[in-house]
């Protein structure tokens, strides 16, 4: 697996680099104690978290999976991106771009998961008059931006008119490369490798992953965190940004904030272990 994703998907002659932290932050394997005997995906995973628009980040991310593949001896692996690739970032439109060519290409080793804003960007495209404000005010202006869209007041979106919104979404629609707004519907809400569930919020933890509602899974659920699942399945999400990546039984979030913080976050899970990294 060595430098498979890198060689196709790598930094791009004369693009800068990340930050010397970024860069060269590696495993950070705090468990809190948690037994991860139970651990059981079908092959090795990695489990990416929440990139709000920071395309800078991802190349930096799949170099440190590449090196840790290899260093493991791996001939093959999982890469789930766990949604929420655009908005609050400037490069929205760069990292759809991207995953979306990572997919296609490697559709048997990259699945990316729907967010709740890609769900909100799809109603923007579909109800701008009725729906578009909600994303405005969560990041969507600098989804806007990175497509060359304006026009919006960039201070107080969501008080747009309706006129403005609709403009804004035909313009948008325009400015999509052929396709895009048909694969981000097409967007898994859910994916199994063992007794691993990836998904971008949560689940409702009584309900198995086919029986789930779209909103738990791209928005939350309240019993989820405060209800233990009782069929061995561990949840690995992204949604909630916490400080550092969290590890709980049966419940695995990688959203370490990265549009903010610049730190993004994957779970490296094989057979009784979760990594950081």
């Amino acid at each position: 697996m060595r430098n498979l994703i890198t060689r196709a998907f790598g930094r791009k002659k004369g693009a800068e680099s990340a930050s010397g932290a970024e860069a060269g932050r590696t495993d950070r394997s705090g468990t809190n104690d948690i037994d991860t005997a139970l651990i059981a995906p079908a092959r090795p995973l990695y489990a990416i978290g929440d990139v709000h628009g920071r395309d800078d980040l991802i190349e930096p991310m799949i170099e440190r999976i590449d090196a840790d593949a290899a260093a493991r001896g791996f001939d093959a692996a999982d890469l789930i991106f766990l949604g929420d690739y655009v908005d609050r970032g400037p490069r929205s439109a760069e990292v759809l771009a991207r995953l979306r060519g990572m997919a296609e290409t490697m559709p048997d080793m990259v699945t990316c998961l729907g967010g709740n804003h890609e769900r909100m960007m799809l109603d923007f495209l579909d109800d701008p008059a009725g729906r578009g404000a909600r994303w405005l005010i969560n990041g969507g202006i600098e989804t806007l931006a990175s497509y060359g869209v304006d026009g919006l007041d960039a201070k107080s979106p969501g008080k747009a008119p309706v006129e403005d919104m609709m403009e804004a979404s035909d313009a948008l629609a325009r400015a999509m490369p052929d396709g895009m707004a048909d694969w981000l519907r097409a967007l898994p809400l859910w994916w199994q490798s063992g007794n691993m569930v990836c998904v971008h919020a949560a689940m409702n933890p009584a309900r198995a992953p086919e029986d789930q509602k779209d909103r738990a899974l791209i928005w939350g659920h309240q019993d989820f965190g405060a209800k233990p699942r009782q069929d061995g399945l561990w949840v690995v999400h992204g949604h909630t940004i916490v400080k550092e990546p969290l590890l709980e039984p049966g419940r695995i979030c990688v959203d370490t904030g990265a549009y903010a913080t610049g730190r993004l976050t994957a779970a490296a899970l094989t057979a009784g272990a979760c990594r950081f990294l």
